[in-house]
């Protein structure tokens, strides 16, 4: 699984004009669904995620979760993260889920990251064409891979 994370103050997902997922202050959330990903995957994800300490305490340092903050998550799925461009000038996307399956895995990700406790978990339309708009703070940014797909890379 593969997960691009930004801090933000705001982030919906719109379709059709209308917006169909938002939050305030927290985290939005690219998340990728690799088509080998398993249940360990998600909770390991879904874990990192609500864990990391990237949002400012008193001192200014990165030391609280989304969690600590009460913040919400905007997760939006997103197979292009699997998109390989190192041949041609047309990325291949073989390594992605196919979206039978990569659906019930991201809905899974969404439930897991309430059980882990964050209070408002958000989404937009799997397989939609979608507009994304958020507002970045920071800027903070990450690129977070599950271990499998670390592995899957290194032997790639």
């Amino acid at each position: 699984m593969r997960v691009l994370l930004q801090r933000v103050t705001h982030a919906a997902v719109r379709v059709e004009g209308s917006i169909v997922g938002g939050i305030g202050p927290g985290l939005a959330l690219l998340a990728g669904i690799g088509r080998l990903d398993t249940e360990a995957d998600l909770q390991w994800m879904a874990k990192k995620v609500a864990n990391l300490r990237v949002f400012s305490d008193s001192d200014g340092k990165m030391n609280l979760s989304v969690l600590e903050v009460g913040g919400g998550i905007l997760s939006v799925s997103q197979f292009t993260l699997y998109g390989d461009a190192r041949k041609g000038r047309r990325p291949s996307f073989v390594g992605a889920g196919d979206p039978e399956g990569a659906k019930p895995l991201h809905d899974r990700f969404l439930t897991l990251l309430a059980e882990e406790g964050v209070t408002r978990v958000q989404t937009g339309v799997f397989g939609g064409d979608m507009q994304v708009e958020l507002e970045n703070d920071g800027p903070v940014t990450l690129w977070l891979e599950s271990p499998s797909e670390r592995e899957a890379v290194a032997h790639a």
